[in-house]
């Protein structure tokens, strides 16, 4: 089958990348259905104008699309500019649903739709600022008929906006897929484990008091070693707490930052509640480890594609990537085109990272869509 078309178009006014953008896909394919539209921030609460010139050039493309803090696309990264990037599938209209909620909940249209679908693969679109996503997402991932979670939460200086077949803010929205409609997704961390896993003896609220009995932050200390723990101040942006996922032999853990230390108390407050946590390590940030498992992730997808054609695919990758991790030259983006090949990929930088119902941290989130 035929790669999906895509296209994508920086350094103008919004309307204007639209327009060069479908210039790029004219003609359109008569089975053009579902599109997908990721924005940089430099775009913000101007997507409106994107949209509406997307929908009256291409009346019968339904959008689905976010902001992000950059672009990503085919082997390349955009930034620091007003960016767009456009990709447009087949998927027949009987096997997608788009998706906004109802309030605090998502509406019947959404349980009807899934009716006899087990399985359903969701891509979904986020307002890191609206205290309802989280709880929108966990709704929605036990949901009956919803096998599988993806997205990430939008990132923008302006304005969290989204598109979910109209312009819409908060919460969450996005786009359900059909079983039928063949999927092919992993994750890669970008920090490495530095100590062992240790047990929440005591927390209160986002803040670890005890760790294996001990005071936590006597315990941190011991982990990042002696350089570190004698000027806690290095800290920021290097250490991170990691939440090990419960029920998993594949030792996937969730990332939160370091948001407080008392040394007084001993304590350690961590940007996650710890309620109902067993279990909290500390890891580094590493530009070489993230390297190393983004390769190894690759190496996974490429085995698992044998007998498939990628005909196109989303990357969700968080702020602290890219550039901030492997160099300013597109390398996250370039890894994976050498590792896979050439295919039409958008994707943008998040806010936080949507990977089979978890919201991650630090983290790059492949969606690949096959035949």
């Amino acid at each position: 089958m035929a790669l999906f078309p895509f296209a994508w178009a920086d350094g103008d006014a919004p309307a204007t990348l639209a327009l060069r953008c479908l210039t790029e896909l004219d003609p359109l394919p008569a089975e053009a259905s579902l599109g997908l539209v990721y924005a940089t921030g430099a775009i913000g609460g101007r997507l409106g104008e994107v949209l509406d010139a997307l929908r009256a050039s291409a009346p019968g493309i339904t959008w689905v699309g976010t902001v992000g803090d950059g672009l990503c696309i085919s082997g390349r990264e955009i930034y620091d500019t007003p960016g767009l990037a456009l990709l447009v599938t087949d998927i027949p209209a009987e096997h997608y649903h788009v998706v906004a909620p109802d309030g605090d909940r998502w509406p019947d249209s959404m349980s009807d739709w899934l009716a006899g679908r087990n399985g359903a693969f969701a891509l979904l679109h986020g307002d890191p600022t609206d205290a309802a996503t989280p709880l929108l997402l966990q709704q929605i991932v036990t949901h009956e008929g919803v096998g599988f979670v993806n997205g990430g939460l939008s990132a923008s200086e302006t304005d969290h906006v989204q598109v979910a077949g109209v312009l819409r803010r908060g919460s969450l929205s996005g786009v359900l897929l059909d079983p039928l409609v063949g999927i092919v997704t992993d994750h890669t961390q970008g920090v490495t484990p530095i100590g062992p896993i240790h047990a929440l003896t005591e927390v209160h609220r986002n803040i670890a008091i005890r760790l294996d009995g001990r005071p936590a932050l006597e315990v941190m200390r011991e982990d990042v070693g002696e350089v570190i723990a004698r000027d806690l101040q290095r800290l920021g942006g290097y250490i991170f707490a990691a939440l090990p996922v419960p029920h998993t032999d594949t030792g996937d853990y969730l990332v939160r930052n370091l948001v407080g230390l008392d040394a007084q108390r001993g304590v350690v407050a961590v940007g996650d509640d710890l309620e109902g946590q067993a279990q909290l390590m500390f890891c580094r940030r590493d530009g070489n480890s993230a390297r190393e498992d983004l390769e190894r992730m690759l190496a996974r997808l490429a085995q698992r594609l044998d007998g498939y054609e990628v005909r196109g695919g989303v990357y969700v990758s968080c702020v602290g990537r890219g550039r901030n991790q492997f160099g300013d030259q597109s390398e996250e983006l370039r890894i994976i085109q050498d590792a896979l090949g050439s295919f039409p990929l958008v994707g943008f930088f998040a806010n936080g990272e949507i990977y089979n119902g978890r919201l991650y941290g630090y983290t790059g989130v492949l969606t690949l869509f096959v035949s």
